[in-house]
């Protein structure tokens, strides 16, 4: 896997395929690994970067929590497209790697060509929800340096968030627990400080500034993001949703085949509107 040194980080990423550059960015826990089932599909239509997020994977994990703040991580990615010689590209976040993929379409919209947001939030409007979320959020990250990644590991696969992977097969199950423990505390416990919902500043208001065209995935079984998906919808002005059956908020991983297609479908639409 190449490494690349951005803003004093080492970054780790994977490129295959071929067209115009498309990045990918995993939610809480994952790596460029959660992607294995997608790069298949994917490079054939674009060139394709999966990255490990700051404290994921195999990019480095610094000590300071502040170095993990959502806008510092939007220009982690700008900065890596730009070493990389690519000016725009297709976006595409899940959960945490959604909520920073859109305050990285909000922050650089002319470097995004078109933006997918799989089981992504805008955030918490309320300040004394968002705060009581942030207090939630340090308790876990301290729970993480206390208790060990295994530990953690082993507590948040059993959230009901993520109930519905339960009916996957045992092998894929297994892959993705032994991915989650390849992560390390430092970068998960500071990934929560920095860039966490409670610490992430409410983007609600923006939604309706966003004119990139947009994606919204959600999983029919995640009623929590299906009605989030609808609100934000509701308030971009190029927007669509799709809601996928039988599926919960891991969609990528739960539904493979379909997310592919999906996400492909509407890639090729924007090359095709772009030609």
């Amino acid at each position: 896997m190449p490494t690349i040194a951005i803003n004093g980080v080492d970054y780790h990423y994977r490129r295959r395929g071929s067209g115009h550059p498309f990045i990918v960015l995993h939610g809480f826990t994952g790596s460029t690994e959660s992607w294995q089932d997608q790069m298949d599909s994917f490079a054939p239509l674009a060139d394709t970067i999966v990255v490990d997020l700051l404290g994921h994977g195999r990019t480095e994990s610094p000590s300071a929590s502040a170095r993990y703040a959502m806008e510092a991580a939007a220009d982690d990615i700008v900065a890596l497209a730009t070493k990389l010689g690519i000016k725009q590209f297709h976006l595409l976040g899940y959960s945490m790697g959604g909520r920073l993929a859109l305050a990285l379409a909000l922050r650089y919209p002319d470097r995004v060509t078109s933006l997918t947001l799989e089981s992504a939030s805008p955030g918490i409007v309320d300040e004394q929800r968002r705060e009581e979320r942030r207090r939630a959020d340090e308790s876990l990250a301290s729970l993480i340096e206390t208790d060990g990644v295994e530990a953690f590991v082993s507590r948040w696969e059993r959230l009901p968030l993520f109930s519905s992977q339960m009916t996957q097969a045992e092998s894929r199950k297994d892959r993705l627990r032994r991915q989650r423990l390849a992560n390390n505390s430092t970068g998960l416990a500071n990934s929560l400080r920095g860039m966490g919902t409670g610490s992430q500043p409410s983007l609600w208001r923006l939604l309706p500034s966003v004119n990139t065209p947009t994606l919204l995935i959600c999983g029919a079984l995640d009623q929590k993001f299906v009605q989030i998906g609808k609100q934000m919808a509701a308030q971009m002005p190029d927007a669509r949703l799709r809601i996928m059956p039988d599926a919960g908020h891991s969609i990528h991983f739960e539904q493979p085949l379909a997310f592919a297609l999906t996400v492909s479908e509407f890639i090729n639409d924007q090359n095709c509107r772009k030609a």
